[in-house]
């Protein structure tokens, strides 16, 4: 059965945005990168590289119900963080915290698109602008980027009060970094992946471009500055979390 047309088919590296598009490349694709610039898979790039386990949960869901019945903890919101509870969405409050094994991190869009993708078996990677080269090398060495192992990689995306789906410019531009790196994929680029690209050559200045976007303000507006700066931090990791079996850990 040939695949749909919105799969990009053909394509050894797709691009599409929110949890439609992760559920429609999941279907097809052999591995998910959900790129969450502000702050979902910058938090987990964090976390994980100081040796926690991430486990994403849905935002509003029984996060601490969930996290008791693991043996985590569970982070909080930005503003509800406390001497008790430290751990919180923030990657500067992950920066600083003490390292627990393991950490359930909610969050209305990465998180959400994650733990729904896990649920389709497929390996699942957090990407963002700290880790992208990092990203690219190992989708490369593990053989991924050909039409038969094709990678989707979906920027997250911001909500608007309705509950719909904001493109947000950081995470276009998180994925760019990533598909960069994918550029020379033995399966070519899509159409949609190709266009996503090509955000970079319009942006010479990355870090300028997310600190002055709609959510790199809104952030720094309400005294969480710092996150963004973690986040511009283009290139600096290593770590590749991927998601196995509910939990993000280096690959």
């Amino acid at each position: 059965m040939p695949e749909p047309v919105f799969a990009q088919p053909g394509a050894g590296v797709r691009f599409d945005w929110g949890l439609a598009g992760a559920s429609e490349l999941g279907r097809v694709c052999a591995v998910l990168v959900v790129v969450d610039v502000l702050s979902f898979t910058t938090s987990v790039d964090v976390a994980v590289g100081r040796g926690m386990r991430v486990h994403p949960f849905p935002w509003g869901a029984q996060a601490d119900d969930f996290a008791r019945r693991i043996g985590a903890v569970a982070a909080v919101g930005r503003r509800a963080v406390s001497p008790e509870r430290p751990w919180s969405l923030s990657p500067a409050t992950l920066r600083s915290a003490p390292v627990v094994p393991d950490l359930v991190l909610p969050s209305p869009n990465g998180s959400a698109i994650s733990s729904a993708a896990s649920a389709t078996g497929l390996p699942v990677v957090a990407g963002c602008l700290r880790n992208a080269p990092a990203v690219a090398r190992w989708l490369l060495a593990q053989g991924y980027g050909s039409s038969r192992a094709p990678v989707g990689v979906v920027a997250a995306g911001e909500r608007w009060p309705d509950g719909t789906l904001r493109p947000s410019v950081e995470d276009l531009l998180g994925a760019a970094a990533v598909l960069d790196g994918l550029a020379e994929a033995a399966g070519g680029l899509s159409v949609e992946a190709a266009v996503a690209l090509s955000a970079l050559t319009g942006v010479p200045d990355v870090p300028a471009a997310i600190r002055g976007c709609a959510s790199g303000r809104e952030l720094a507006g309400t005294g969480f500055g710092e996150d963004v700066e973690i986040a511009v931090e283009v290139g600096v990791s290593d770590v590749v979390p991927v998601l196995d079996k509910g939990v993000f850990a280096p690959a």
